[in-house]
């Protein structure tokens, strides 16, 4: 059975801040939130929770701001604990204005450790301290007040846990020598999420079409997913809810001249052209009237040969390191990650191969698999 953790509700700034003290001699903190997100772009936090040791500390940030106290708790100090931890990044920078570190994430450890890349936190308590959590309150209304008994022991075991699924954690991977790659890696995360808080028009480049467009309606796209992410960030709106990925991709790829022609593609509503039409049209004449050498270059077709040659070779090398490791290859190098590689091959261009350790690891095997196939 589950332990019953000594739970402290805090919905008051003076609560927070004596909590704060009473954890920020501690080595380590483990960390979890809850939020909401299904109307707005930005998270909306319902509940952040924390312990080291002791109490399990439930913080009602719908009554509670965040303070300078667990501003510095978070930014600075103990060892920080999160478990697939992306989202609750984004709930800490908007909700806490502050990155999150030093950081560990349990998940990004587990997958070090083995050969499941995305194991759930119920999975990895159950993995190291046997106990068996249970998952009722997953889809909870953390929003209403008051929350339950069952929600609270269900926030609380979030983190609870966490510290000594950690401990056996670490012993692992100095054992085997990857302490240090959960280090860089979650160092990495820390930064990528950094750079995802603000819109940097590199939307575009995620489709997995993108390849049958022709360099001005990849401009087109690129120019429509950009507005779509400073509207959405600005409105606090969900991407999907401004302008789906599969209109604006169809908008691209058919580059309308005016509303007739914009009303005309397939699923576009009435109220989408009357209330985003002349923007909508305004960017793709500005994609049209970009001169041909400032275009980007479209990405080549995975369909091709020469283009599934290579990538062959390049899985090969990492299925290789992955089974002498004991990791799932996507934890060595993303599909999306060898592409790249294979692109820059055929263009001429400088390869983005690996740094740290998956450098060493790979990137002398990745080189010379290229070379071969090219010969």
């Amino acid at each position: 059975m589950p332990l019953t953790p000594e739970i402290c509700w805090i919905d008051t700034p003076e609560a927070l801040d004596a909590a704060c003290a009473e954890v920020s001699s501690t080595e380590v903190i483990a960390l979890d939130t809850e939020f909401f997100r299904e109307s707005t772009f930005h998270p909306v936090p319902a509940l952040i929770q924390f312990a080291a040791g002791g109490p399990a500390y439930l913080v009602d940030p719908l009554e509670v701001a965040c303070t300078q106290a667990f501003q510095r708790l978070l930014s600075s100090g103990p060892l920080k604990l999160l478990h697939a931890s992306s989202e609750d990044l984004e709930v800490f920078a908007h909700w806490a204005g502050v990155p999150v570190v030093p950081l560990v994430d349990t998940q990004i450890a587990q997958s070090l450790l083995g050969e499941v890349p995305s194991m759930g936190y119920q999975k990895l308590v159950e993995f190291w301290v046997g106990e068996t959590l249970p998952k009722d309150e997953t889809r909870s209304d953390w929003l209403k007040r008051p929350l339950s008994e069952t929600q609270r022991l269900y926030a609380a075991l979030d983190v609870v846990y966490l510290l000594e699924v950690w401990q056996h954690q670490r012993e692992a991977l100095e054992h085997q020598g990857r302490l240090s790659w959960v280090e860089a890696d979650c160092a990495d995360l820390v930064a990528l999420s950094a750079r995802s808080a603000t819109a940097d028009g590199q939307w575009y480049l995620r489709h997995r079409q993108l390849w049958r467009f022709s360099p001005r309606q990849v401009e087109a796209y690129r120019r429509l997913t950009r507005w779509r992410e400073g509207e959405a960030r600005r409105r606090d709106v969900p991407r999907g809810w401004l302008v789906p990925d599969r209109l604006l991709y169809a908008i691209a790829e058919q580059l309308p001249d005016n509303r007739f022609e914009l009303a005309r593609i397939e699923d576009i509503k009435p109220p989408l052209v009357k209330r985003e039409g002349d923007e909508l049209l305004r960017l793709v004449s500005e994609a049209l009237h970009v001169d041909e050498s400032e275009l980007p270059t479209a990405p080549l077709s995975p369909m091709a040969p020469a283009f599934k040659q290579r990538l062959k070779a390049l899985k090969k090398v990492v299925n290789a390191e992955a089974l002498a490791l004991g990791v799932a290859p996507e934890v060595l190098l993303k599909r999306r990650d060898l592409e790249a590689l294979v692109g820059a091959d055929l263009m001429g261009q400088p390869l983005s191969l690996p740094e740290g350790w998956r450098g060493e690891r790979l990137n002398a095997g990745l080189v010379a698999a290229l070379e071969e196939v090219s010969r």
